[in-house]
């Protein structure tokens, strides 16, 4: 058995500036998540979920094309980028025509699409922590659901 000794720490962890802090879990947002992989997809789902908001997960863009012309009502798009068929950006290209008030975000690990800043259209790199999610979600959604 090994031991481990920690030296107590003697003041209080201090963030810094650039480190935004949620002070208070955000109320019940519904989010339309869309990734071609159904495990990054399953587990950031669980992610959502565990942060209290109700979940649509979809495994393509051309889904979640239907379910918003369907009627689907969500608060916020989160999408993965390289995407057979049709990327992220294309997907927020296409939904931006119809849902210009609708948030998205854009959940990537390709560095390619590091301008997305520039079309309006915020990246979360993965892989992404839990806090990480919810930084930005509580960036993109109004304050009426925070």
């Amino acid at each position: 058995m090994a031991k481990l000794w920690l030296p107590v720490a003697a003041e209080t962890a201090v963030h810094s500036e650039k480190t935004p802090v949620v002070t208070k879990k955000p109320e019940r947002a519904r989010i339309l998540f869309v990734d071609d992989d159904p495990l990054i997809a399953g587990s950031s789902v669980a992610l959502l979920e565990d942060l209290g908001h109700e979940v649509t997960e979809v495994h393509s863009a051309r889904e979640a094309l239907q379910l918003l012309e369907g009627g689907l009502l969500a608060d916020l798009l989160i999408t993965d980028h390289a995407m057979p068929g049709m990327t992220g950006m294309e997907l927020a290209d296409e939904v931006r025509r119809t849902r210009p008030d609708l948030p998205i975000l854009l959940a990537t690990g390709y560095a390619e699409v590091e301008g997305s800043q520039v079309a309006g259209v915020p990246r979360l790199a993965k892989p992404y922590t839990q806090e990480q999610l919810a930084i930005e979600i509580a960036r993109l959604l109004p304050n009426d659901k925070m």
